[in-house]
């Protein structure tokens, strides 16, 4: 197929897009037409050169990202276009393949400018994304299906005024440590733990700088399992992996720079059961928010009780080649090369359900 994959992008999680990207572009199958688009910090969009490609499909370094190509531009029902020094011309692509973390990528936007360009994209859409994204609308989902989530008080950077009212009302609640994030990043981007009363007026500033509504939850002693999960009506999941942090919690630094931030154990080391009631509930969180193709569904196991906790979902999950999310797939009997076909063809599929239903009155 003629894949175009976005990467890059306007995020914090810039440099992670690349390296998931190359990853990308070297597992796919050598009969797919791929184009690279990259999107810069500054979020245009250019067209790369063939030889980017070339270098990932024989490498699994992190792609480059030529600022200097010609623009591309979304062409609402018309596809992409590519704006160059003779005018314009339209792309021939199939689907579109967003390898983007973080906001404008993973949050809804990119996927509302490809439905209105027509194209078919893998992955969730427009309200799955948005709705992964979003902790707060997330959590508030699940507590209403019934799903367990670890509780949680949201801050609004418009109705903050007093620190010391919401910080005396989340010690009464939760007591230190707690954990203090803002509500709409991925790869705990901005996310503190906050240990006493101290660090709390920074962290919250932290938070609210990366996005308009903070998340302030507990601390709790459990271990970090996640589960891979593909599909669009009838999902399922995979063998569930535990991620054991050697930093104070599974952060920015540990997922990506310090190669020793974390042991990666695949499947995890549970009982029967409690692997079954993870897939389960991770299916369930899945369909809940609506999500479609793909998402790396993250979950809290109490050791003190045993309790489950839906944490969060990732719709574009890492897939760099220490990433959880392949390796779980993976380990499970999924080959990278296949789980990306069948990733592909469940957005080729959800596009042309939706190409046979009527937007208008007959």
């Amino acid at each position: 197929m003629k894949i175009a994959i976005l990467y890059g992008g306007r995020s914090g999680e810039h440099e992670v897009s690349l390296a998931s990207a190359a990853s990308v572009v070297h597992n796919l199958k050598a009969n797919h037409k791929v184009t690279l688009i990259g999107i810069t910090k500054a979020g245009s969009w250019r067209l790369q050169p063939d030889s980017v490609a070339e270098a990932a499909q024989n490498g699994s370094a992190a792609l480059e990202l030529k600022e200097s190509g010609p623009e591309v531009l979304v062409a609402p029902g018309d596809g992409l276009r590519v704006h160059g020094i003779h005018g314009q011309s339209r792309l021939s692509i199939e689907i579109v393949f967003p390898v983007l973390h973080g906001t404008f990528g993973e949050d809804g936007t990119v996927q509302g400018l490809l439905e209105c360009a027509g194209l078919p994209y893998v992955g969730a859409d427009v309200e799955g994304s948005a709705l992964g994204m979003d902790k707060e609308a997330a959590k508030n989902l699940w507590r209403l299906a019934g799903i367990p989530v670890v509780p949680s008080l949201t801050v609004d950077s418009s109705d903050y005024a007093s620190s010391e009212a919401l910080k005396n009302q989340a010690e009464a609640a939760f007591g230190w440590p707690m954990f203090i994030k803002p509500s709409r990043t991925g790869s705990s981007v901005g996310t503190s733990r906050v240990a006493s009363p101290a660090g709390w007026e920074a962290a919250i500033k932290e938070a609210l700088s990366f996005d308009t509504v903070a998340i302030v939850e507990p601390f709790i002693q459990a271990r970090e399992i996640e589960c891979s999960v593909i599909g669009n009506e009838s999902p399922r999941a995979f063998e569930p992996g535990e991620v054991a942090p050697t930093h104070e919690f599974y952060d920015y630094e540990a997922k990506y720079i310090d190669p020793d931030g974390a042991r990666l154990i695949i499947p995890a080391p549970i009982d029967a059961d409690v692997r079954t009631g993870i897939k389960d509930l991770a299916i369930r969180a899945y369909k809940t928010l609506g999500l479609q193709g793909m998402a790396r569904v993250d979950l809290f196991l109490d050791k003190s009780n045993g309790s489950v906790y839906v944490n969060e979902v990732n719709t574009i999950p890492g897939f760099t080649s220490i990433s959880m999310f392949p390796k779980m797939c993976e380990a499970d009997g999924l080959a990278y090369p296949e789980l990306l076909d069948e990733l592909i063809a469940l957005g080729m599929a959800r596009h042309t359900k939706r190409n046979n239903l009527k937007y208008e009155r007959s």
